[in-house]
């Protein structure tokens, strides 16, 4: 499958922990600016993408900015950094993993702890904590102190590369969804659709999805869809039924998580839109962890007939995270068709 893998590895490796959005929301608005009628930001730094319909009913799109990272705490005397955590972490993922210290300028540092060979029986059995990690940037404690500053963010240093039919690299949660969601506008550019679209790209997802409530607030959506990657977990040990999804069987149309019920209406629409173009799918519960389909479907007067397109990918939230180009692009025609035939369908209850 061919898709614009040059744009998709700038967005990847391109930095925006929570809160510190910056970069992406200018690559986003780079991209987003020939393809929309209309491009605005509010307040707190969520994009929108806005192309208007042929009624004044509204639909959006959430596909979240940010990216899992850290901030700095404190740093010593030594120059050794202590930091904390934006967004869920599997501690022992981050051994003698790089970093990029984002202060005066970029400074790279490595996720250090105490080596084994100096620890005691029990240091050595125990499980990983957030706390036994320090990052290391080689510097004197001096020279950090000019670069770097209490609350600067940081976020994770490694290369996208393309393995077999697959993706893999750092931030594809959700750095995927915010790809899709400019190749459906670049899809759906010059075409009529039947209702008024907001495509967001919104902030502090990982944080609680913020960016979504603030934004669904706003817009006040008659329809909506989260767009989001979630778990493949079709990996040796793995149970039949702990799967989740599985990568290469087609994108993943939500049923629930922890934050969402998707509405029974829109489920049934994205599955019958799917088999009508063909579209490889399959369904996804998911029993922990929330996207922003939650803000969209309940942040507004009334709630939103919403749902959630979800791009299966293993090792989420570790170090680097995979998915497969045909799920991707099934991902990239499941949501254009959605959006493009909602005056189809019998939406009453």
């Amino acid at each position: 499958m061919s898709i614009n893998t040059d744009l998709l590895n700038t967005i990847c490796t391109t930095p925006g922990a929570p809160g510190f959005e910056q970069k992406v929301r200018e690559l986003v608005l780079k991209e987003v600016k020939e393809l929309a009628d209309e491009v605005e930001i509010d307040n707190m730094g969520n994009v929108y993408a806005i192309k208007r319909g042929k009624s004044d009913k509204r639909v959006m799109v959430g596909a979240h900015m940010d990216e899992i990272g850290f901030i700095v705490t404190h740093i010593d005397d030594n120059g050794f950094i202590r930091f904390h955590t934006l967004g869920g972490f599997d501690p022992k993922t981050l051994t003698a993993q790089r970093v990029i210290v984002h202060g005066k300028k970029d400074v790279i540092g490595v996720m250090a702890s105490k080596p084994i060979h100096v620890m005691t029986t029990e240091e050595r059995n125990k499980i990983a904590k957030i706390k036994d990690y320090f990052i290391d940037t080689g510097l004197t404690g001096e020279e950090v102190k000019e670069l770097v500053s209490i609350g600067d963010p940081i976020t994770r240093e490694r290369e996208f590369i393309e393995m077999g039919n697959c993706v893999n690299g750092k931030s594809l949660d959700n750095r995927l969804a915010v790809f899709i969601l400019i190749e459906t506008l670049r899809n759906l550019k010059g075409k009529e659709i039947p209702h008024d679209l907001y495509g967001v790209f919104t902030v502090q997802e990982e944080v609680g999805i913020r960016g979504a409530n603030v934004s669904a607030m706003l817009i006040n959506p008659d329809f909506g869809f989260g767009l989001d990657t979630t778990i493949a977990f079709d990996l040796p040990g793995a149970a039949e039924h702990e799967k989740i999804t599985k990568l290469g069987e087609g994108t993943a149309i939500k049923i629930m998580d922890a934050s969402t019920i998707c509405d029974y209406r829109m489920v049934a629409y994205m599955k019958k839109t799917a088999d009508k173009h063909e579209i490889k799918w399959q369904p996804e519960i998911l029993t922990a962890g929330g996207t922003d389909t939650a803000g969209i479907q309940r942040m507004t007067e009334g709630g939103s007939i919403a749902g959630a397109v979800s791009i299966p990918t293993r090792h989420l939230h570790q170090v680097i995270e995979m998915a497969n180009k045909d799920d991707i692009q099934g991902s990239i025609d499941l949501l254009t068709a959605c959006v493009s035939e909602l005056d189809q369908h019998d939406w009453s209850f």
